[in-house]
């Protein structure tokens, strides 16, 4: 199984998952709410801090998964792009969500990826506190490490509710972030066919 925590540090930064304990984040949770006046009396919201705690829990959680490859045995040597990949991850500097969809693409080399992994893989860097920009760049580099292929290219395009539902309150703004390695980032003509790959509209 990859667990985050067994990656070397120049692939994870310094979002690393701790030891849980739902117990001190629920009276946590209810001291923070209480702090601000918000009231967990009545019946509706007494099981609230419980729930805050849970939900962040999840939202700080990655699912462990095995890296899974194969030989390249028939020397697929075109681009392998994986669209609109769901995004769920937490800014680090409000602690409010951001949403939105990856595309990850690789030029194979020896191996290939089961296609599932490509997913599972930003899952695991987005269950963190995050910024968009190191986001995108952990999944670069974690798949130029396991996959050694010739290229990668993750985009990321996101909206941050820390922008939308506070602070300057701009709704509808989206954020593009993209982390290019190998012949994506050396080859013009690689680079403009990866982004030409991209679902549109996405």
């Amino acid at each position: 199984m990859t667990n985050i925590a067994d990656l070397p540090a120049a692939l994870h930064g310094d979002t690393l998952p701790g030891e849980r304990d739902l117990e001190a984040a629920t009276r946590a949770a209810e001291d923070f709410l209480r702090a601000l006046g918000v009231a967990c009396g009545s019946e509706s919201m007494a099981k609230s801090p419980r729930r805050m705690a849970e939900a962040y829990a999840e939202l700080f959680t990655p699912r462990l998964f095995e890296m899974t490859t194969f030989p390249n045995d028939e020397n697929y040597d075109e681009l392998v792009v994986v669209g609109s990949i769901p995004v769920q991850s937490v800014c680090e500097h409000h602690f409010l969500p951001f949403t939105g969809v990856a595309h990850v693409g690789y030029l194979p080399d020896d191996r290939i990826v089961g296609l599932s992994k490509l997913a599972r893989v930003v899952e695991m860097f987005a269950r963190r506190p995050q910024t968009q920009e190191r986001l995108t760049q952990q999944v670069a580099n974690f798949l130029d490490a396991h996959l050694s292929p010739k290229g990668v290219g993750v985009v990321i395009e996101a909206e941050h509710t820390c922008m939308t539902l506070r602070g300057v309150r701009v709704t509808g703004t989206t954020t593009s972030t993209s982390a290019l390695k190998g012949v994506l980032r050396e080859r013009p003509q690689s680079r403009a066919e990866f982004f030409a790959c991209i679902p549109t509209g996405a």
